[in-house]
């Protein structure tokens, strides 16, 4: 049989595994800036590039997309040339795909800081982005799709299934989640609304998890795993399984995200039933992760490679255990709004992804050098401060967890609640905070020796990264049909095309199932008459909100829990949000609720409140927000906004749009009369006033100020419901 020779595109593996390393460390140091807020939350006083609200998305969009997804091309384009026994399809679109994901990290850097998001979780880049996503995940698909096509090797491996059903599925639900209408350039409004926009979120926040920081990895893992304890793979009837059951269930499971919310009934219910079956093939591959390893234990001792694999597969079976039981609604009633979640969420990022990228790292360096790791015993020392770092993340938060579910919903025999002051929890779990940052400190430690490591590898070895040599027979023709004595997977895995089809239908129906009927059966989301558009001035509030990343640190959605309707008012009603595009459910309690904060705090308190937190609520870990009270409102877009949120199906009415302005000076001159009413605030305005005047500088009448605007939304919330109105709406709608 005649050999054919070719070259293994390396040089493009080393450009990803750079900018991996790079990425990483860029996002775990955000990371623990951010953890450090916790603790001194005006360390960046007056910096609003640099306040919480706005670092948090950059945070995770760097460590999701940028570390994570570098690490996934990398480690996909070095298995996949091996696995086909073929070069990439097109060296143009390798860097194509290089460049463009570099460039639109870079993007994500430079906008997010500046307050330019759609708040909506893991997709928070505006749709010039999601564009230009988009089109480098099709770029790195036909790549991909195009290298299976002139491979030598006829079957396709299992982590090339992996690899298909993470193109296929990021591609939809990227596309779906982020359908949005634009106002400008770096503004849009999403096509959804509420309940609606919120299961749509879902479906992607967790399939994101599943199909970005999951089945691409698990791919990973079936490739170098093996390779680096020379082992097989354990099961191949068992990777089958795993495969099919895995992608097939996983994105029916988004729901389970919005437990005792206003999502309707039964699509909580089947996200907890589907969340729950999907612990068989979670477990399905950390067991063939795990028993790949048969015989090759005694390597563990000494091979930092391995180490960090067994622990990543670890922590991958310790977060998919952990994310059926939060499913279940009863440990969900706890969990929820609580750094529970955050604990579990990095027990994944940490562990599984951070582990596998290290590992990976550590065992391709070396052979794209060709030489050896400079030094292993630092690789080994990275291992256990990385480890150590992790538990010292994880186990304070999820006691912290514990602690706020414990203290939220404790009563006293009068029947009030018995810390009814929000802060009190807050102060309670500050030394957990304190040890995050410690345990967060070690990890990004030992990130820090693998970039040493690495660097001293390279240098060393005195050599470049070149293409690799490799020879492999033609691929012959076969029978299209199944021959006798073949399975019917063996069969499949001959049919790329096929297997990628089979693979998008498994990943639809879950979706179809639950987003189409939520969208157009009306009674899913029944209407309440006394809900309102937001004003003009409510509505350029409402995107200050979503700009300073408020969503971040309070919710809005009360549970119909005894102790949420009693600590912050009526539980929350579908009709409520049916005009909030993007819904700001929020998933996380740094501070309280506001659904119902509306009329409860007059308008000075807010002011002093956003101008200094600790001054109105000692003990508050809320940054001070005064770029707010001293910029000018930007009024110009607030007329195309309305005419967008009127195609989203808002009912503005003409000479609302007509009037936009005339209407937010009146609201706005009606808040700076609640606000002169305080001596204090008078007094500091005229002063601030006769200073500007003096020094000849331009000054802003309050009533132009971005603060103004925020109050207005912030008393609105809640506000347009009463129970008594529902109660006789409900009866006359039976």
């Amino acid at each position: 049989m005649e050999m054919q020779q070719f070259y293994y595109d390396n040089k493009i593996v080393k450009k990803f595994l750079y900018a991996t390393i790079l990425w990483g460390v860029v996002g775990m140091l955000v990371g623990l800036i951010l953890a450090f807020m916790f603790l001194f939350p005006n360390m960046t006083d007056g910096i609003s590039w640099l306040s919480f609200g706005r670092l948090r998305p950059l945070h995770t969009n760097a460590v999701i997309f940028a570390f994570v997804g570098n690490a996934i091309f990398a480690g996909v384009y070095y298995s996949l040339q091996r696995l086909l026994k073929a070069r990439m399809f097109s060296d143009m679109l390798s860097n194509f795909n290089f460049w463009a994901w570099q460039l639109l990290i870079v993007g994500a850097a430079i906008t997010l800081p500046l307050g330019y998001t759609t708040s909506k979780e893991y997709a928070e880049l505006e749709w010039p982005f999601d564009i230009a996503i988009a089109l480098i995940w099709v770029a790195f698909g036909v790549n991909m799709i195009g290298t299976i096509l002139k491979r030598r090797q006829r079957h396709l491996y299992v982590a090339i299934w992996f690899y298909l059903a993470t193109f296929v599925t990021v591609a939809v639900l990227h596309i779906f989640n982020s359908l949005e209408l634009p106002v400008s350039g770096l503004k849009s409004y999403s096509v959804y609304a509420g309940v609606q926009d919120a299961l749509v979120q879902w479906w992607y926040g967790h399939n994101a998890v599943a199909f970005f920081l999951t089945t691409p990895f698990l791919g990973l893992m079936y490739y170098f795993v093996p390779k680096a304890a020379n082992r097989p793979v354990y099961s191949y009837r068992l990777s089958i399984v795993h495969f099919w059951s895995l992608i097939f269930i996983y994105i029916w499971a988004g729901p389970h995200h919005l437990l005792y919310t206003a999502l309707p009934e039964w699509a909580q219910h089947l996200g907890v039933a589907f969340s729950v079956m999907l612990i068989a093939p979670s477990w399905g591959g950390m067991i063939n992760g795990l028993l790949t390893l048969r015989g090759a234990w005694d390597k563990v001792r000494t091979d930092p490679v391995l180490k960090f694999m067994v622990v990543a597969i670890t922590g991958y079976g310790m977060a998919t255990f952990e994310g059926p039981m939060l499913s279940l609604k009863n440990v969900n009633a706890i969990a929820h709004f609580t750094d529970w979640i955050i604990a579990h969420v990095h027990v994944g990022a940490l562990a599984w992804n951070g582990f596998l990228a290290f590992g990976m790292i550590y065992w391709l360096i070396p052979r794209l050098f060709k030489t050896k790791l400079h030094s292993v015993g630092l690789a080994n020392l990275h291992f256990w401060i990385g480890t150590l770092g992790i538990l010292l993340y994880a186990l304070p938060m999820y006691v912290a967890g514990f602690t706020q579910a414990s203290m939220w919903k404790q009563f006293r025999p009068d029947g009030n609640l018995f810390y009814g002051n929000f802060l009190e929890t807050v102060t309670e779990i500050m030394p957990m905070y304190w040890m995050r940052a410690i345990g967060g400190t070690l990890y990004i430690t030992g990130m820090l020796i693998l970039v040493y490591n690495v660097i001293m590898t390279v240098v060393r070895s005195n050599s470049k990264v070149t293409d690799e040599l490799a020879e492999a027979p033609a691929l012959q023709r076969v029978s299209k049909r199944r021959v006798a004595g073949e399975g019917w997977h063996t069969w499949l895995e001959r049919k790329p095309v096929l297997l990628t089809i089979y693979a998008t239908v498994a990943i639809l129906i879950g979706g179809i199932v639950q987003i189409i009927p939520t969208i157009v059966v009306k009674s899913n989301i029944p209407t309440i008459s006394s809900v309102k558009p937001y004003t003009p001035l409510e509505l350029e509030g409402r995107d200050l909100y979503i700009r300073e990343g408020c969503v971040g640190c309070h919710s809005q959605m009360i549970r119909p829990f005894r102790s949420e309707v009693e600590r912050y008012g009526e539980y929350s009603k579908a009709g409520e949000f049916v005009y909030d595009h993007p819904f700001l459910w929020g998933s996380k309690r740094t501070g309280p609720d506001l659904h119902r904060v509306g009329g409860k705090y007059l308008d000075s308190w807010h002011f002093k409140h956003m101008y200094d937190p600790q001054q109105m609520s000692t003990g508050s870990i809320m940054p001070a927000y005064q770029w707010l009270i001293r910029d000018e409102l930007d009024k110009s877009m607030t007329e195309k906004k309305m005419e967008v949120m009127v195609t989203l199906g808002v009912p503005y009415s003409e000479e609302e749009i007509v009037n936009a302005q005339d209407l937010m000076n009146v609201q706005s001159e009606a808040i700076v009369k609640n606000l002169i009413e305080d001596p204090d605030l008078a007094e500091s305005f005229e002063r601030s006033k006769q200073e500007a005047l003096a020094a000849g500088e331009d000054y802003v009448e309050m009533k132009d100020r971005e603060i103004v605007a925020l109050i207005a939304y912030l008393q609105r919330l809640g506000t347009d419901i009463k129970v008594k109105d529902i109660a006789n709406e409900t009866a006359q709608n039976q």
